[in-house]
């Protein structure tokens, strides 16, 4: 019997860790196993081709929130072509699902709820022998006409029992980055997760965790992303993974999803040692409103999740990227801004605004109707208003958070967007200033170039500010341009000043000279740019000089120097 374990991701990177997983605990007792990825953004019909191609007896998909329907659709597709196939869905998507998408989707032959290891393999190793799968937990399957239930018994207890998918060669790792993880639940039940479901925490033990890191960091893989729900919940344990990374580690880069409130002393100590680019933490804020925050049962110190997000930020070089859910019960839209407001003053490098989405089986949508949950009834099932937000302000929360994206975490427009939040009366005011003036001119609907980000932010500039503070912002605007963009002299934008005197030039002429003096048999590439400044600093009139400088295998650096000159 031969098995295809199968899903759809969302881009081409991604690669999948629970297939790896189902077919190490799988091992030989189910026949052949194969592993095949496709994204949700190939025509079914190519799919469909390479999956026949493979002439299986089973195909099984992993099935989540941005692939549902393109799933279904291919388990329809597949039962017409060829009604022998058995064909299998599991993951968080489907876990929930009753008796009737077997009605919904004839050619659907069995379902996996919660985690698949123990129900695949008694699933496959039921038919490859011919037999039906009786008994086999977690697990609904045609029976003839009807459907037929195992029992719902809980998932695996000794993580251990898994055999490594990386030792046994079953992951990708040639797509950029891979997934890991190290523990399985959290130890938190909020209401808007499915992890509230297990509030227990299993970990494969630190000699299995060890060993996976050291065949990742062996292999040089360049990004490593943790997929623990919370991978501090255990201090110690967390302060023994993170120090053998910083003893072994050369060139991997590894994101963790950390409970910022966990942290101790001693592990800040140790996080002070990580060089710079090597860790990327993502802390789920969600709200700074405590009373949202006890609404979804989410058991935090605020104040302290606050002051460690700023050590962090303070004594390491870790990236840090902060997470906001808009539409949450009791927030309005002021307290919402407000949050934006409070985790900016923490300068992350990346703040992520998400609507929460109301997942099949979690308790937030179990309590949609009683506390007045309005949603989408399809994928991904965001919310659009609720007793405190309408749509009309979600929209508007939306929007935001597709500015920032745009500007602050694409590392655009910093500098402007501080000194325009000291104009506005606050970073949230900027933002919504901004961002609706872009939205109400249809720019969002449409993909920007960097140069359109720009371009229509200078615009709204022009539109929305006055002299003095329409000077001194488009000057940051150029300032922030040219810091993340190679001007060219004759294709600069119109927001920049290039009349330098013929001092001036002299000046940045010379400076040049002796740059490329100083780089000279270095392989380095030197280009720059000058232009003229008067509203930045002190107010006097200055040129900023920019080199930007490339070699081969480490990207591009930008130095910035600064000549001030008499006032005008």
């Amino acid at each position: 019997m031969r098995t295809l374990l199968t899903t759809l991701h969302s881009k081409f990177i991604h690669n999948s860790l629970a297939l790896p997983c189902i077919a190490a605990y799988c091992g030989d007792a189910c026949g052949e196993i194969l592993i095949r990825e496709y994204t949700v953004h190939e025509p079914k019909e190519n799919i469909l081709s390479a999956m026949l191609a493979e002439k299986p007896d089973v195909i099984a998909f992993s099935t989540y929130i941005w692939n549902r329907r393109e799933t279904l659709e291919l388990v329809d597709l597949l039962s017409t072509v060829n009604p022998e196939l058995k064909l299998v869905i599991g993951g968080p998507e489907v876990s929930f699902e009753d008796a009737g998408i077997f009605t919904r989707h004839p050619g659907l032959t069995a379902l996996i709820r919660g985690e698949g290891e123990i129900p695949m393999r008694g699933l496959l190793s039921a038919w490859q022998y011919g037999k039906q799968p009786a008994a086999v937990p977690r697990l609904a399957w045609r029976d003839g006409d009807a459907i037929a239930n195992g029992p719902d018994l809980p998932p695996l207890d000794n993580l251990d029992d898994i055999p490594s998918p990386f030792s046994g060669g079953l992951v990708d790792t040639a797509r950029g980055f891979v997934y890991l993880e190290t523990s399985r639940g959290c130890p938190y039940n909020c209401s808007f997760c499915m992890s509230a479901l297990d509030d227990s925490v299993r970990s494969f033990s630190m000699e299995r965790i060890k060993a996976d890191l050291s065949w990742l960091l062996e292999q040089q893989v360049g990004k490593v992303k943790l997929v623990d729900r919370t991978f501090n919940y255990d201090a110690p344990r967390a302060y023994e993974i993170f120090k053998f990374i910083l003893d072994n580690n050369r060139e991997t880069h590894f994101h963790f999803e950390i409970g910022g409130h966990l942290l101790d002393e001693p592990t800040l100590e140790l996080l002070e040692q990580v060089p710079k680019g090597m860790f990327h933490f993502e802390i789920g804020v969600q709200s700074t409103l405590p009373e949202t925050l006890t609404a979804i049962d989410r058991k935090v110190s605020l104040d302290k999740l606050l002051n460690n997000i700023e050590q962090l930020s303070k004594r390491t070089r870790i990236e840090l990227h902060l997470d906001l859910i808009a539409g949450l019960p009791g927030e309005t839209a002021a307290q919402f801004l407000d949050s934006i407001d409070r985790l900016f003053a923490l300068n992350p490098d990346h703040l992520q605004i998400e609507p929460v989405k109301l997942l099949p089986g979690a308790p937030l949508r179990d309590a949609a109707k009683t506390q007045n949950l309005r949603y989408d009834p399809n994928p991904p099932y965001t919310i659009t208003s609720n007793n405190d937000l309408d749509f009309a302000d979600l929209e508007c929360l939306r929007a935001i958070s597709r500015f920032i994206d745009l500007t602050w975490n694409s590392g655009r427009l910093r500098n402007f967007l501080r000194a325009a939040s000291g104009l506005t009366g606050g970073m949230s005011k900027t933002l919504e200033l901004l961002a609706l003036h872009l939205q109400k001119k249809g720019l969002f609907r449409l993909p920007l170039s960097q140069n359109g980000i720009f371009e229509a932010v200078c615009a709204a500039v022009e539109e929305l500010f006055a002299e003095p503070e329409r000077l001194v912002l488009t000057e940051h605007l150029a300032r922030d341009y040219a810091l993340c963009e190679r001007v060219i002299p004759a294709r600069a934008p119109g927001f920049f000043d290039t009349g330098l005197r013929p001092d001036e030039q002299t000046i940045v002429r010379q400076s040049v000279q002796q740059r490329q003096l100083e780089l000279r048999g270095q392989g380095t590439k030197l280009q720059y740019f000058a232009a003229v400044f008067r509203h930045l600093d002190d107010r006097r009139r200055h040129i900023r000089l920019f080199f930007y400088l490339t070699r081969c295998g480490t990207g591009r650096k930008i130095d910035e120097i600064i000549f001030p000159a008499d006032r005008d």
